[in-house]
């Protein structure tokens, strides 16, 4: 293509949605890595072709602009394929959680009025329990083999040109429905359209400062939007994305592929940063390419925050934000780590969630929606470009949540004179023992501080005197030992005798969800009849 056919061409995209995106890429770095995952590498050229051979495929089925089409699989290269389908197709994309249960997944197709399922190799067999219960479904897509009585991604793509299709796709329209984690409840739907979706890619791209020869390893999963968020900036500068297929965080995979890759971005939750601190073996790895190290979905513990910053030094980054809120709401960047050898009080910021996020508007609130003062806890609540529209299908429950164009989190927390935010708890989690509140927060950081805990989670109980008692669901690092007795004794050298927890219970693990957050509605159900 000469040089004036090239110029042409780019200026046909005006970045309006990502399909512009896709497009630009393959023309400006046709050769360049856009997706690698295990022994598969796609160029942003080939990239686009198989995009385009899925959206005529998917038309050539019967598959129309606005259709929802979900996805049921763990992390692989066709995941990227079909959000790609779903920007420059018109359709909205779905993706589900493949740990649900059977009757937990057949309740979300439903919800979605998906009429294509796209599946991976090892839930084929979940899949067909549910097809007699999914009437609504039309068309079923394998990702790999040819599967009896389903289409085949692989031989869709081998029948269909790769020409650009030529439709009509607004910046406006519905492109994808990200599932809220279902912490507090039954999950729900946040709607996005091509442009929030756009909004949010750019402001990640300029706040982590992503460059065309960065390399990001996607650890989260493709299916949540807080793996999703930071798969999409990298690919938006011309960078690569480093897919890790695997159903369950492995240290050593991980470690393996920075080194093999080179990779210079990550993003983990807590419980994963622990696990890669933990190993033996970590510095057998070359780990020198590692920039940037950015952790989510769940409060980190300050002590284990700390052992990061020393094993890697001031690389990390923090993001805080919802599912609803597209994600990021506030962070705290790189230069706000490098306060390890300063004062404990300039040491605080790093238990905060940062200020807020370029293009966000955020307030602290009381229960009359009134702004409160520094260091006066009430809700926090968010305005940006990069919300989501709606709870799909569910215009009460998004009444209740999307008030005067702002986000309602259910979060709790504070502001200081320097604007960085601080989480005290979840609206629904705070505990109301003896007439006090009681924020699980506040006591979750001081019993991570005890030298025999690797993970907590504080909740409030019934109780016949307090009515709600505090009580901590505790689990020991291997091979320590605590007793009830000496924990909560702890907790009273470092707390009101109130907020201390009355009772202890020691488990092997916590309920989690995919993102890593602890299911605290499950813990909570678990001890409400129980007087452990």
């Amino acid at each position: 293509m000469t040089g004036n056919l090239v110029l042409k061409e780019l200026s046909r995209y005006q970045i309006g949605t990502f399909a512009d995106i896709i497009c630009r890429n393959a023309l400006l770095h046709p050769e360049g890595e856009a997706f690698v995952c295990g022994s598969q590498r796609i160029t942003f050229a080939q990239y686009n072709d198989r995009v385009n051979s899925l959206v005529h495929a998917l038309h050539a089925s019967g598959v129309k602009k606005g259709d929802v089409i979900g996805i049921l699989s763990w992390n692989c290269l066709e995941f990227a394929d079909v959000y790609g389908a779903a920007m420059k197709g018109g359709f909205i994309a779905s993706p589900f959680n493949p740990r649900l249960h059977r009757e937990e997944l057949e309740y979300l197709i439903h919800y979605s009025e998906a009429n294509t399922l796209f599946i991976g190799q090892d839930l084929l067999e979940t899949v067909n329990s549910l097809r007699s219960h999914l009437p609504k479904v039309k068309y079923y897509i394998s990702f790999g083999d040819l599967v009896p009585d389903m289409l085949s991604h692989d031989e869709m793509l081998a029948a269909h040109p790769p020409q650009e299709p030529d439709l009509n796709v607004d910046r406006d329209d519905p492109y994808l429905i990200f599932y809220t984690s279902g912490t507090t409840g039954v999950p729900r739907g946040a709607l996005y359209t091509h442009l929030r979706k756009l909004d949010n890619t750019r402001i990640k791209a300029l706040e982590i400062g992503v460059k065309p020869d960065d390399r990001h390893v996607l650890v989260l999963p493709f299916f949540h939007i807080g793996g999703d968020c930071h798969v999409w900036p990298f690919f938006l500068v011309g960078g690569c994305n480093v897919i890790m297929p695997q159903k369950s965080f492995d240290p050593a995979a991980v470690l393996q592929v920075i080194q093999n890759e080179k990779a210079t971005d990550m993003q983990v939750v807590p419980t994963q940063l622990s696990a890669l601190l933990s190993r033996q073996d970590l510095n057998d790895y070359d780990l020198s390419s590692l920039n940037r190290i950015y952790y989510a979905a769940s409060p980190m513990p300050l002590e284990l925050l700390r052992k990061g910053l020393e094993i890697f030094g001031p690389i990390f980054s923090q993001g805080y934000g919802q599912t609803e809120s597209g994600p990021q709401i506030c962070a705290l960047p790189r230069k706000a780590h490098q306060v390890l050898d300063r004062p404990p009080e300039e040491q605080k910021v790093l238990t905060s969630c940062g200020q807020p996020s370029l293009g966000v508007h955020v307030r602290v609130v009381d229960e009359s929606g009134l702004d409160v003062a520094p260091g006066t806890v009430g809700e926090i609540i968010a305005q940006s470009d990069s919300l989501m529209v709606e709870y799909w299908n569910r215009p009460d429950e998004t009444r209740e949540v999307l008030i005067d164009g702002w986000l309602h989190t259910g979060d709790l927390g504070y502001y200081d004179e320097n604007g960085f935010i601080y989480i005290v708890d979840r609206k629904k989690d705070m505990i109301v023992t003896g007439g006090e509140n009681v924020y699980s927060r506040e006591i979750e950081d001081v019993l991570y501080r005890h030298p025999a805990i690797g993970e907590v989670a504080v909740v409030g109980v019934p109780d016949p005197v307090w009515v709600e008692r505090v009580h901590a669901v505790v689990v020991l690092k291997a091979d320590a030992v605590a007793a009830e007795n000496d924990v909560i004794a702890f907790c009273k050298a470092h707390l009101a005798s109130y907020k201390a927890p009355k009772s202890i219970a020691f488990v092997e693990s916590l309920p989690k969800s995919p993102q890593g957050k602890i299911l605290k509605k499950d813990i909570r159900k678990q001890y409400r009849n129980s007087n452990d």
